[in-house]
């Protein structure tokens, strides 16, 4: 379980394919304090340290991403020198600082518009229709990894929707978010509030 709150940008360091594919992810934790075993979330996708090693400030972590993992994110995200959004796993007594976020990709969206809105960017985001009725506005939604809320929702005659984000200073200069361009492609989790709410409404009609 995760928060969106990102701690750290990690890079991909090296890439090999094996039955999956094997990543090296650079990133600057104590590998002391990385258990194997141990969840990070990695640009919103949650992912299993299989090895770690460097020293604090100068070290990585492996993981295993599956086909399946592969296929649901972004495209080229599983690429070397790709820069990933890094948090590690809550623990018991942590602070809530986002909202509660699995690590576990609903779709994928695409960056159609991106603008300066006083001395934040404003971000405007294409959602597929299959989850286009989950976001709302002031609601909250995770963007390759990092917690945010919604502005505002535009309903398109597809299904589709698009979706406004406001990202201050800090946190373009913390997350990968500030680097975006129009065409980028980025993982979506929805709230799982919403979820539920969407499952229930569904039975409930």
């Amino acid at each position: 379980m995760f928060t969106g709150i990102v701690t750290a940008i990690g890079t991909v360091a090296s890439i090999e394919q094996r039955g999956d594919l094997h990543l090296r992810i650079a990133c600057p934790y104590d590998p002391e304090s990385i258990a194997i075993g141990a969840s990070i979330a990695c640009s919103g996708v949650c992912l299993t340290v299989v090895e770690r090693g460097g020293d604090p400030g100068n070290s990585w972590f492996a993981v295993d991403v599956s086909g399946e993992t592969v296929s649901r994110s972004a495209p080229g995200q599983w690429e070397a020198g790709r820069r990933l959004n890094l948090e590690r796993a809550l623990k018991l007594g942590d602070e809530l600082g986002g909202h509660i976020v699995t690590g576990h990709v609903d779709c994928v969206g695409e960056l159609v518009g991106k603008r300066g809105d006083g001395d934040s960017i404003r971000l405007t985001i294409r959602a597929p229709a299959d989850y286009a009725p989950f976001i709302a506005p002031k609601g909250s939604i995770t963007v390759d990894g990092v917690s945010l809320t919604v502005n505002g929702v535009d309903d398109l005659s597809d299904g589709s929707c698009t979706f406004t984000l406001n990202i201050i200073p800090h946190t373009g200069e913390v997350t990968t978010l500030g680097a975006l361009a129009e065409g980028d492609r980025v993982n979506l989790e929805i709230d799982v509030l919403a979820r539920y709410l969407k499952r229930m409404q569904g039975l409930a009609g």
